[in-house]
């Protein structure tokens, strides 16, 4: 029985690992990286353990720092999430060793998919349909083994993924070239420059079956997930179930995907990946041995948890009826939401994430891992959240994703939010016509052109910050009683809440009879809480407690033209001021209602040169 979890991964699947490990009662243990100190899977375990540095080969991918971390922490179990140690069979062992659940497949199950020509040769063998190949070794014909395939051909690496090592080829001229450049970038990136050919297939459609297998001998499927569009070999829109799939195919993809599971003694979560070609015919392409990214589309469909489906696998349990007889319910679509640039050619974006909310909706779900504030580094994927909807039909799912989406707020890093807006309202999109070439029919830039220019949605977003600060801002109904003012604030320093404590008074039924003496203007607070009373700077703040204005001199006369101030005259003439709306307390006070006084007579409002008192 598990009783405490260290989770070996970071940002958003760290977080959802632990969130239903807390649904069990099962304690967490983060290991965090000197850039990740703050992140939020870190707040959200129940123990953190620092792993110094910042790059993931001195952080995330040290198992040994992981497992004496699990160690330190009393954690029984580890969890890998996905990427990093997640497909290493030596780390898996090592925990074995250490006397620590591995929650995943067995070694042996990870180490016999870790080589894409043994995986194939497994999958030959147990009757899975898979591409036509050979390796290449420094004696190959080439030439001759690419004719026995067919052109076009891939140049795949045997070890790794993520499209590098990868290279195809249209004709024997550039093959040799595109052998020894995957070779470089595969021994670059794995350790390991073995490459071989295999038949291409011209934008076929990426199919992939979600398994689950217990430490029974039970192996089961949980329909596919189409995974075609993609940037650079990588998936940016996910959906179950695919439009392409019927009712047939999907049972004989189910049953191939069952018969790997089987093949290689699976237990835990794991996918086969298929690539389905225009006639129907699909071909097996590899097995993700661990939890994929867009595992939550076929949680929304099927109403189940696959982390807590692996945790009660790991701890020994059979799988249960709600697995064996589970059915499809509606249909789900999830975006990745990524830091990048989508002009530049989908470069990474970094810098401060100042504000990150989706608006909350039905059916619409969140997998993030950053928070207002999160800083998006160099060092590691620069995914943001994982965004998901659900709906009765594709459709709807569709309508719903867009518009969480559009009205989502992203400030501080640049983001492919309107490239996946665009692309979930494309007309191709919305029939079901995908595949992996989507992106190269469709250009990115154009898909992701905002809605009605960027200046237009910069001055509407310029408009709902203005309407923000003016609903947030602190509205006075009238001034404060007179003794609220301290002397700070009567020397023109702005005051805290603290210094000066006042009670508004309730708003009168009517305005103040009577001109106001010179007294009374000197000595009732009027809130503008300015720190200069001769700035004609005097918004004020809603942290700021209302203050008096500096107290006002007698009320000099002015000439309308000059603005000069000149010599009083008696008070039976007539005078000119400076046009003031009744209820100022002074003339120096910037605010324009203040509520402390009303005066009677002709009134003139700014811009208004003729002004006089009635006597």
């Amino acid at each position: 029985m598990i009783t405490k979890l260290l989770v070996a991964n970071r940002g958003e699947i760290a977080a959802r690992v632990m969130r239903t490990a807390h649904d069990l009662g099962i304690a967490t243990v983060a290991v965090y990286s000197d850039p990740d100190a703050g992140a939020p899977f870190v707040r959200l375990a129940d123990e953190a353990v620092r792993l110094p540095g910042a790059a993931p080969s001195e952080t995330y991918l040290r198992g040994d720092l992981v497992i004496a971390a699990a160690r330190a922490t009393g954690a029984d179990a580890v969890h890998p999430g996905y990427g990093f140690l997640s497909e290493n069979a030596g780390f898996a062992r090592d925990c074995a060793a250490a006397g620590l659940t591995f929650v995943g497949p067995s070694p042996d199950a990870i180490a016999s998919m870790g080589s894409k020509l043994e995986a194939k040769a497994l999958m030959d063998a147990a009757g899975v349909p898979v591409l036509p190949g050979a390796t290449v070794s420094d004696d190959t014909d080439l030439a001759a083994v690419a004719a026995s395939i067919g052109f076009p051909v891939l140049v795949k690496a045997a070890f790794g993924g993520g499209g590098r090592g990868m290279r195809v080829v249209h004709d024997a001229a550039a093959l040799a070239e595109a052998v020894e450049g995957a070779r470089r970038e595969a021994a670059s990136a794995f350790g390991d420059g073995t490459v071989f050919l295999e038949r291409f297939v011209v934008d076929p459609r990426h199919v992939e079956v979600q398994i689950l297998g217990d430490t029974h001998g039970e192996v089961v499927h949980l329909f596919e997930r189409e995974c075609s569009i993609q940037r650079r070999y990588q998936k940016i829109v996910e959906e179950c179930p695919s439009p392409a799939v019927d009712d047939a195919l999907r049972a004989e993809l189910g049953a191939a995907a069952v018969a790997a599971g089987k093949a290689i003694g699976y237990t835990g979560a794991g996918t086969v990946e298929f690539v389905l070609d225009r006639d129907g015919r699909f071909y097996f392409l590899e097995v993700n041995t661990r939890l994929q990214v867009e595992h939550p589309v076929t949680e929304l469909v099927t109403g189940l948890d696959l982390v807590e489906l692996q945790l009660r696998v790991a701890e020994g349990e059979p799988l249960p009826p709600e697995v064996t007889g589970a059915r499809i319910t509606g249909h789900a679509i999830e975006v990745r939401l990524y830091a990048e640039d989508v002009p530049a050619g989908f470069l990474p974006a970094t810098g401060t994430l100042h504000r990150f909310r989706v608006p909350a909706a039905r059916g619409v779900r969140v997998d993030s891992g950053v928070v207002d504030g999160s800083v998006v580094g160099p060092h590691y994927d620069p995914m943001l959240a994982k965004v998901i909807a659900h709906g009765r039909t594709r459709r709807e799912a569709a309508r719903t994703l867009a518009r969480a989406l559009r009205h989502a707020e992203l400030h501080g890093v640049t983001t492919n939010r309107d490239l996946l807006v665009g692309i979930l309202g494309e007309a191709e999109f919305l029939a079901g016509h995908t595949d992996t070439g989507y992106l190269m029919r469709h250009d990115p830039v154009a898909l992701g052109a905002p809605e009605g220019g960027g200046a237009r949605q910069a001055a509407a977003a310029a408009l709902a910050r203005q309407a923000r600060h003016r609903r947030d801002a602190r509205v006075l109904p009238r001034c404060p009683p007179a003794g609220a003012t301290s002397a700070a604030s009567r020397n023109g320093s702005r005051t805290s809440a603290a210094a000066t404590p006042w009670t508004s008074p309730t708003r009168s039924a009517g305005p103040v009879s009577g001109s106001p003496s010179t007294a009374h203007r000197s000595a009732t607070p009027c809130g503008c809480s300015r720190r200069n009373p001769t700035s004609s700077s005097w918004r004020s703040t809603a942290s700021t407690a209302p203050t008096a204005c500096t107290p006002a001199p007698e009320r000099p006369m002015w000439t309308a033209r000059t603005g000069r101030r000149r010599s009083p005259k008696s008070r039976a003439s007539r005078t000119r001021t400076p046009p003031r709306p009744p209820g100022r307390c002074s003339p120096r006070c910037p605010v324009r209602w203040c509520g402390c006084s009303s005066r009677p007579g002709k009134t003139s409002w700014p811009g208004k040169r003729s002004w006089s008192w009635r006597r």
